[in-house]
């Protein structure tokens, strides 16, 4: 089990919390994970692009990536 760090929510946090609250069902839930979803894929999107435009990423970078593994290793409990 994680160590859970207590602080304080952030405004954000707070207005998920409330917005969450007023869901009356699982298809809208659906929805708004979809939609955070978007909103987040935007935020990466426009990252890679200042990290392209700054040249920290480059064609090579990206050829690179795609032979990356970088999945967990599962390790079974004996």
């Amino acid at each position: 089990m994680e160590a859970v760090i207590k602080q304080p929510l952030n405004a954000a946090q707070i207005e998920l919390l409330n917005s969450v609250a007023h869901l009356e069902s699982q298809e809208e839930l659906r929805e708004l994970k979809h939609t955070l979803s978007l909103f987040f894929a935007k935020l990466a999107d426009k990252e890679m692009e200042r990290l392209w435009d700054e040249g920290v990423i480059n064609e090579e970078v990206m050829e690179e990536w795609s032979h990356e593994h970088m999945r967990t290793p599962y390790h079974p409990k004996m």
